[in-house]
């Protein structure tokens, strides 16, 4: 017997991002604060950036969610597009296991990608940016 994923409720997957709802500061790379707060219905996560890197501002909107396209069954993943202030599309795949935060650059697996992990109260993630060639930057978040 197939079963159909309840697609009444936000996935697990999704719902384990509530760990980032509220406000960070960054440090390392880039430089500022981001936000982190639910829609009503909680199936989407809204980041909210205000961040310096490499001496340039980014000021965006990061929606993240299972893609639930109309007719298709929801995706496995948890994706994410990010719109910046200069015309800007970026997108993400995000992955919370345990206390490891992982955010794929493109498709789940890419050879771009953020590791972080959690303190154990929850108020501080550390990690890197990781970019294919050996590139990235050191990048941590405490919550404000």
């Amino acid at each position: 017997m197939d079963t159909m994923p309840d697609t009444s409720q936000p996935s697990a997957e999704l719902k384990a991002l509530d760990r980032l709802v509220g406000t960070w500061k960054v440090t390392g790379g880039a430089e500022g604060t981001v936000r982190y707060e639910w829609m009503p219905g909680g199936f989407f996560l809204f980041q909210h950036v205000e961040l310096t890197h490499d001496g340039r501002r980014i000021t965006g909107l990061e929606v993240i969610g299972n893609l639930r396209p109309f007719g298709e069954p929801v995706s496995a993943d948890v994706v994410s597009r990010f719109y910046d202030s200069a015309g800007d599309t970026l997108d993400y795949v995000y992955e919370l296991t345990g206390d490891k935060l992982t955010i794929w650059g493109g498709a789940k697996g890419s050879p771009a990608y953020y590791e972080g992990t959690f303190d154990a109260d929850g108020t501080t993630v550390t990690g890197a940016w990781v970019y294919p060639g050996g590139g990235g930057y050191a990048s941590s978040m405490t919550r404000i």
